[in-house]
């Protein structure tokens, strides 16, 4: 009896710890919650994110220069790369991976300039409590920034 209890123990935190987090649902920022660029932010105000399976499909909103702008993505959550629309036409190259304790999701994304160059962006996705925390960082040959985005579920 006492084997087959540790057994089944065994189990159920073998289950949770391997386990994924699901980031699906409609996320509304939330500014002040969060640590933007004092002159300009990369922050969609929503980010609608659909998960099943190996399958992550982001879809952003951005306001930009008073228009508001839809970004979608469409990553598998294997590490491998995918290409999705960047600026002006280009072809930007992802990859997402879990961490090893399966609580964050990274992402890391190229994508080419005109003048030649690239942007690099890396975020990092987790939730917290009840909210999505974003870790971005971008660097390119204009400079570095980073950001801490909250989002609350709609």
């Amino acid at each position: 009896m006492k084997k087959a209890l540790l057994f089944i123990a065994v189990s159920f935190l073998t289950i949770s710890i391997t386990a994924q987090i699901n980031f699906s649902g409609s996320w509304k920022l939330n500014a002040s919650k969060s640590k933007l660029g004092d002159q300009f932010s990369m922050a969609p105000q929503e980010i609608i994110a659909i998960q099943n399976g190996n399958d992550l499909s982001l879809e952003k909103h951005i306001d930009f220069q008073g228009q508001t702008i839809t970004v979608t993505d469409k990553l598998t959550l294997d590490g491998k790369e995918c290409i999705n629309a960047g600026f002006m036409d280009s072809k930007k190259k992802s990859t997402a991976t879990w961490s090893s304790d399966n609580t964050s999701l990274k992402i890391d994304s190229k994508i080419p300039m005109q003048d030649g160059g690239e942007v690099s962006v890396t975020e990092t996705y987790k939730l917290d409590s009840e909210n999505l925390v974003i870790e971005m960082s971008a660097s390119s040959s204009y400079g570095e920034m980073t950001e801490i985005q909250v989002y609350e579920k709609k």
